[in-house]
């Protein structure tokens, strides 16, 4: 992993968790629990709920496998960051790597205990059904990006995977038309003595 990209991850990664973590303590401390506070009218709400299941309040009755898939995400994260060498995907995962990281400190710190905390969601967007934070949105950014990436056919070094493939095979060099159709000068000597030598001799002009 080159020294720019994991600059890259490390400061977006720690800057989605800073800003997911002191917006959950601010939602906690000033907000009422499953009350609506207008943001936006009707476009933006706050709406402070604890959630046990997934990213979008999915599966809350399994809160301890979530924390152990979370906690498995994070390690394959940071085991698999070290081939990253592109910048974009350096954004990638570092959104992925704070998103998780975020999510995964409620799960294990915050009530009813180690393991089955549940996740502080907030945002409440009239549009979509599910109440969600602001690491639920940088996992949601990751995978989006993702996608691009993918679409664009970037790998994990930065280059064009198309490029990439076309640079590890070996030209094909056709042999020059030039080297067969021309013949040596040095060898028209010898050609033209040779075919003197084979033309017969008539013995009427002899």
């Amino acid at each position: 992993m080159s020294a720019r990209a994991l600059v890259v991850l490390v400061v977006v990664a720690v800057g989605v968790y800073a800003i997911d973590q002191i917006a959950k303590y601010l939602v906690v401390a000033h907000l009422p629990l499953n009350e609506f506070v207008p943001v936006l009218g009707n476009v933006l709400q706050f709406f402070y709920v604890t959630n046990s299941g997934a990213a979008f309040s999915i599966g809350s009755a399994y809160t301890w496998i979530f924390s152990v898939l979370a906690l498995a995400v994070l390690v394959f994260i940071i085991w698999f960051a070290r081939r990253i060498r592109s910048i974009g995907w350096a954004v990638v995962f570092g959104l992925l790597l704070g998103g998780v990281l975020g999510n995964l400190t409620d799960r294990l710190f915050r009530e009813p205990g180690f393991g089955v905390g549940h996740v502080v969601d907030f945002i409440k967007i009239p549009l979509l059904p599910a109440i969600f934070n602001l690491a639920d949105t940088a996992i949601c950014a990751a995978m989006v990006l993702f996608l691009i990436q993918t679409i664009r056919g970037v790998g994990l070094d930065g280059r064009k995977l198309a490029r990439a493939n076309a640079e590890v095979e070996a030209p094909v060099v056709a042999p020059s038309d030039e080297a067969t159709d021309e013949t040596p000068a040095s060898a028209a000597p010898a050609a033209a003595e040779t075919s003197a030598a084979e033309t017969p001799v008539d013995k009427d002009d002899a």
